[in-house]
């Protein structure tokens, strides 16, 4: 059962107040709004060019339905004027966890939508604030390295890092597939052709039981419990044609599924799952590669192959082969250092020993258990 939803607290008053800086007032320039309330939120995020799907009202209100969480903005603009900056977090708390800012749970990354190092100083002093006065305990951010315009993060400490692929859309789809890997990827693409595999998508309620049996077979194989088919659900509800699912059958049995969302110019391949008894016939290789087409033809000019662990070098090793670039996606965090890192991690091994133990319907039931208290 999702987290039932709490009503915005105002934390900080919306009109500029004072802080105290080693005794001296300084004025404090940002404040909070609501972004699913305040309509300046989405007509920002739609002009931003360094927005993702991840800030946009559509993805806030996913996470609110199914987990609760709490959608907050900051914002140095003044009430009634257009923003020209903004940082959006959830807050997260439960009986399980105190209270905390995430930008943003189950999200890649959400870039601070903010336009220098000054700013991101600014945002820092009023964070801190609220941490200090016990309105969350800690605070993460997820920026996007790659053209980022800030330097000084001195004052957060590198959390969890991870490796981000993109794919450039720019060359027409013959170049694209020369780039492809011949053995493992333009050869299985050609097997699922040969084999008759048959291609499906849309955002149905069949569609989406398919698409979740099939993910609840790949987090067994991973020891993980599957995130719950709420969330799946409230993101098609939320996000609309900007959300789609794509299934790929063999003689009419389900073998391999993804998820993809689009916002602007960017395909998001967010969520991808398949029976691991037929992975010789090509049936993810051949969706990415039907998602690719698509994204094309929509006028896409990136596809956003997701973040990976730094570790799982075969999902690094497949996102490679379809010709996608990686760069550094380095978590920020406030004030966890590396010590807390590494009993999270810690931590998570542990789980993933008990989970393998289980069976898969009680993992199914374990993760509506556990994702709202993840973040």
């Amino acid at each position: 059962m999702a987290a039932v939803a709490q009503p915005l607290r105002p934390f900080f008053p919306a009109t500029p107040n004072t802080v105290l800086t080693k005794g001296a007032p300084v004025p404090e320039l940002f404040h909070a709004i609501d972004p699913l309330k305040d309509p300046r939120w989405e007509e920002f995020v739609q002009r931003h060019p360094r927005s993702s799907i991840f800030h946009t009202t559509a993805w806030l209100s996913a996470l609110q339905r199914s987990y609760g969480y709490e959608p907050l903005a900051f914002t140095s603009s003044p009430d009634g004027t257009p923003l020209r900056n903004g940082v959006v977090f959830s807050r997260v708390s439960s009986w399980l966890v105190r209270p905390r800012l995430v930008g943003l749970p189950f999200s890649d990354h959400a870039d601070p939508l903010l336009n220098n190092d000054s700013e991101l100083a600014d945002l820092f002093a009023f964070l801190e604030r609220g941490q200090a006065e016990g309105k969350w305990r800690k605070i993460e951010l997820r920026p996007m390295q790659p053209g980022s315009p800030f330097v000084d993060w001195a004052k957060f400490r590198d959390g969890r890092k991870y490796l981000l692929h993109t794919l450039d859309l720019q060359p027409n789809l013959e170049q694209l597939f020369r780039a492809l890997h011949k053995d493992s990827i333009q050869r299985k693409i050609r097997r699922a052709a040969r084999e008759g595999l048959s291609y499906e998508e849309g955002r149905s309620e069949s569609l989406l039981r398919t698409f979740y049996a099939l993910t609840a077979l790949t987090r067994r194989r991973q020891s993980l419990p599957p995130p719950p088919f709420a969330w799946f659900k409230n993101v098609l509800a939320c996000l609309g044609d900007r959300a789609l699912i794509r299934v790929a059958r063999k003689n009419a049995k389900p073998i391999a599924a993804i998820f993809t969302l689009r916002h602007k110019d960017t395909v998001v391949y967010k969520y991808g799952c398949s029976d691991a008894r037929f992975h010789n016939l090509g049936g993810v290789p051949f969706l990415l590669w039907k998602t690719i087409e698509d994204a094309k033809r929509l006028g896409a000019t990136t596809v956003d192959f997701g973040r990976s662990d730094s570790d799982n070098d075969g999902l690094i090793t497949f996102k490679e082969r379809f010709g996608a670039r990686s760069s550094f996606l380095i978590y920020k965090t406030y004030p966890q250092g590396r010590v807390g890192l590494h009993s999270e991690l810690w931590q998570e091994r542990a789980a993933k020993r008990v989970f393998a133990l289980l069976p898969q319907k009680v993992l199914v039931l374990v993760g509506g258990l556990v994702y709202p208290h993840i973040g």
